[in-house]
């Protein structure tokens, strides 16, 4: 991996991870996951930080996964890789502070699953999102979009495939807030400020408390969850499904 792909920028009790890919629209590329897994669990461990912030360089947060070189890709490459986008997003749901995602342009498939995973959510401008896994035949965070915007909504979002805008994403729940970008740095401060106001235990075990649907790693949950994915991406012809949902989509 690039060292470019994750910049790490670490002030006072914050770390901020962007995701800086901007030629590839910060795509999941097997190295970005790795490399952003072991920050995630390096940062889990540090017991002063208050907030992790997840940004994305130039126009869009994240694109997705990755799959620019499908050609040279086996079901079972892909399958490995699916597994450990799901890992990351297992621990960022259940990292012991607060998380921040901050959104604009693309934010799509695995992207908006790592959006998902985080305890606030804003929108900087303007945002789209969608979830397209399901049509390729993969299973990836939808208990944890159940979570947010309910099984109606996120059964409609999943299975019909759709672009969610701005606006549905924060009536719906997915998006926390709607921010300018000019605003970002001072509102960002005033979430550290009340993320800090605790000693740290107490805000470790308060976010605990009020994440009620932000279980503990490993438990039965993230089990399930892994368990379906690992299900729906290990059928026979998971490469194909992806070229056929390619092509198609180059066609429509």
């Amino acid at each position: 991996m690039s060292a470019a792909e994750l910049l790490r920028i670490r002030e006072g009790a914050v770390l901020h991870l962007q995701l800086n890919r901007p030629d590839k629209g910060n795509a999941l590329s097997a190295s970005l996951v790795a490399a952003l897994a072991e920050a995630v669990d390096a940062a889990a461990r540090d017991e002063t930080l208050r907030l992790l912030v997840l940004s994305g360089a130039g126009r869009h947060f994240c694109t997705g996964f990755d799959l620019s070189d499908l050609d040279s890709e086996t079901d079972d490459s892909l399958l490995a890789r699916f597994t450990r986008v799901e890992l990351l997003l297992q621990a960022v749901h259940a990292a012991p502070f607060a998380t921040l995602a901050l959104a604009q342009g693309r934010t799509m498939g695995a992207g908006a699953d790592l959006f998902a995973a985080c305890t606030e959510r804003w929108i900087v401008g303007d945002a789209s999102f969608a979830f397209p896994g399901a049509a390729f035949g993969l299973v990836l965070g939808t208990a944890r979009l159940t979570e947010l915007v309910g099984a109606t909504e996120a059964a409609a979002w999943v299975q019909g495939g759709q672009l969610i805008d701005a606006a549905a994403a924060r009536a719906g729940g997915l998006a926390t807030r709607r921010i300018d970008a000019a605003e970002a740095a001072g509102e960002q401060a005033r979430l550290l400020t009340r993320v800090s106001r605790l000693d740290g235990p107490t805000q470790r075990s308060i976010h605990a408390a009020v994440g009620a649907g932000r279980r503990p790693r490993g438990d039965a949950g993230d089990a399930e969850d892994l368990a379906r994915l690992v299900w729906s991406a290990a059928r026979p012809g998971l490469r194909e499904r992806i070229a056929a949902y390619r092509a198609a989509q180059r066609r429509g």
